[in-house]
């Protein structure tokens, strides 16, 4: 193993990569180091790839490991490669210059910058509004999305046991309206389940989500909550529909979490789902994620599929 203060010199599908303070522990908890989340992301990157190609990539970055100091970033760092794709996105906020990741050397890249976490939109650069600012930003507008996130949040004093339960009921609802759910772990406390749907502008994926939100409350007001409030969130679940606002973006399938102990976002099946029986089932580490591709394969394949339903009139409220 490398000192901590060397850098060494490898290659990642053609590209050179400087790589960095190798033995650095990144999650004290377990003695979990930056080799090991590099050597997951290598590893990983192929399987990764098709969920955030293409899409605006916001990272969340542990330059300490886990114990220190954590921020978000959006614009592509001071220092990067010139072969590292960026998109130029005009936002809210103003231009952002947005790191694309659509090869594996870009992955690991941001591995070595201890990019721990990596987070999307539902919709794709491909896919925005072919507006042009004078600036040289890509107009973001409403851009069209090719799948939405059911994020179960749960209030205070509930287990993923709970969580679980949430996830069949927002499949079965999902289902019933011809979309084809697919369930991943947070990485955290909760479930997200996404559905491939055929390309749609963003706000009509956000008012069916939200519309559901309102449905699962009406139907079960004592185990949902519709309400954004934290305090009236207790014992409840909350169906987060704000995640898909097109100015958000959800843990990517495959990422880390920047946690206590090294922990994915896991896609599942629904058989795991509907198994799980204590607060701590459905927890994995990085190594049970490898474990798990080779096994039984990309569990998110699903939201790949070319063919992608079309998502049905928010106002048909079958309530």
């Amino acid at each position: 193993m490398a000192p901590a203060s060397q850098s060494i010199r490898t290659q990642v599908g053609g590209r050179e990569l400087s790589i960095v303070n190798l033995d650095k522990v990144m999650y004290p908890a377990t003695g979990y180091t930056k080799a090991e989340v590099i050597s997951y992301y290598s590893q990983i990157a192929e399987v990764l790839l098709p969920y955030i190609s293409d899409r605006a990539l916001t990272r969340v970055r542990f330059p300490d490991g886990v114990a220190g100091p954590s921020f978000y970033e959006k614009n592509a760092p001071a220092g990067t490669p010139g072969w590292v794709r960026t998109e130029r996105i005009l936002t809210s906020d103003g231009p952002v210059q947005y790191v694309i990741a659509d090869e594996p050397a870009t992955i690991v890249w941001l591995a070595n910058l201890a990019a721990l976490e990596l987070h999307v939109p539902q919709w794709q650069v491909g896919r925005l509004p072919g507006t042009i600012t004078e600036e040289g930003a890509l107009e973001r507008g409403d851009p069209l999305v090719d799948r939405l996130v059911v994020d179960l949040d749960p209030g205070a004093g509930m287990t993923m046991i709970e969580v679980a339960r949430a996830a069949l009921i927002a499949a079965e609802r999902l289902a019933a309206d011809g979309l084809v759910p697919v369930p991943q772990t947070s990485g955290s406390k909760g479930i997200q389940v996404y559905a491939a749907v055929s390309p749609i502008p963003g706000r009509q994926a956000w008012a069916y989500v939200k519309q559901l939100n309102q449905q699962l409350h009406r139907r079960q007001p004592d185990f949902f909550v519709a309400s954004m409030s934290v305090a009236q969130r207790a014992g409840r679940i909350y169906v987060d529909y704000n995640q898909n606002l097109t100015a958000r973006n959800t843990i990517a399938p495959y990422s880390m979490r920047g946690r206590d102990r090294p922990s994915v976002a896991t896609p599942l099946t629904w058989e795991e789902v509907a198994a799980v029986s204590r607060p701590d089932d459905l927890r994995f580490s990085p190594e049970d994620v490898l474990i798990r591709v080779v096994e039984l394969g990309d569990l998110a394949a699903d939201l790949l599929h070319p063919e992608r339903p079309p998502l049905p009139p928010s106002s048909n409220d079958a309530a």
